[in-house]
């Protein structure tokens, strides 16, 4: 394991940014969302499966032994921390049989989390270290990881074949800068060997999905990387603007932390 990738499901928001950020303190990677059964389910079958989900034992549309069951269905399971607000001794036992790590009744301090973590990861066989002791190098997984949950933060939708492309993109260029010295000599070629197709797509779908998370994508979330309120700027970023801001933010983010990676 390189970067430990945690899912947080929690309806407290407080709460849950407190947990995300002392997980990112340590090393992790942590995305907080909502605590309902059937959209944490599908985020997780849009992306990559965590190494630690923490849910709620109930949960609206599925709780937490339907997600678990589904959970199984995609051939991994993750440590699975559950929660609750009271002791709920059926499904704390019948979340454990299904492979749970734990569960935890409220109020607990993030620290008993942290150890919950660490104690199921080793019991489990899922990660034998201590958490917060990662590797020196994430792997490209980690990183396909991240970006594609900044691109689902902002607004992204996945049916577009842009969105990959701009995922691949960046994922190059915070390997290599050079590729943002001339993004249509070597970018738009590179992205293209790896789909398949022709630069001149690749250039039309990027400014395609560029120019509609600009108009309709998360604006609190845009207004944080592009540090000033978007809508009121007018001119939407070029291509390569775009994809080098983001991919500087993660490479400052692995440059402080001593973890880069080779494509």
């Amino acid at each position: 394991m390189d970067i430990l990738r945690i899912l947080i499901g929690n309806d407290i928001p407080d709460q849950g940014m407190l947990w995300a950020n002392t997980f990112k303190s340590a090393g992790a990677f942590a995305v907080t969302r909502k605590a309902d059964g059937p959209s944490l389910l599908q985020y997780i079958k849009d992306s990559i499966i965590p190494d630690v989900i923490i849910i709620e034992a109930k949960m609206p549309g599925l709780d937490a032994i339907g997600f678990i069951k589904e959970l199984k269905k995609l051939g991994k399971l993750p440590v699975i921390i559950v929660t609750a607000d009271y002791e709920m001794v059926s499904v704390r036992e019948e979340a454990i049989y299904l492979g749970a790590g734990d569960f935890l009744v409220k109020p607990f301090d993030v620290n008993k989390l942290i150890r919950c973590i660490s104690d199921a990861g080793k019991r489990i066989g899922a990660f034998n270290t201590d958490f917060g002791i990662l590797k020196e190098k994430p792997s490209i997984e980690d990183l396909e990881y991240i970006v594609t949950d900044i691109m689902r933060l902002m607004g992204i939708p996945a049916n577009l074949k842009g969105y990959y492309y701009l995922r691949y993109a960046i994922m190059v260029c915070v390997d290599n800068t050079d590729m943002l010295t001339s993004v249509t000599r070597l970018l738009y070629p590179t992205v293209a060997a790896r789909f398949k197709t022709t630069p001149t797509r690749v250039e039309r779908a990027l400014r395609s999905v560029i120019e509609l998370v600009w108009e309709k994508g998360n604006t609190e979330v845009l207004n944080t990387y592009f540090g000033h309120p978007i809508r009121n700027t007018g001119g939407k970023p070029s291509n390569s603007e775009f994809i080098a801001l983001i991919s500087d933010e993660l490479r400052i983010r692995m440059k402080t932390s001593g973890r880069m990676i080779k494509l």
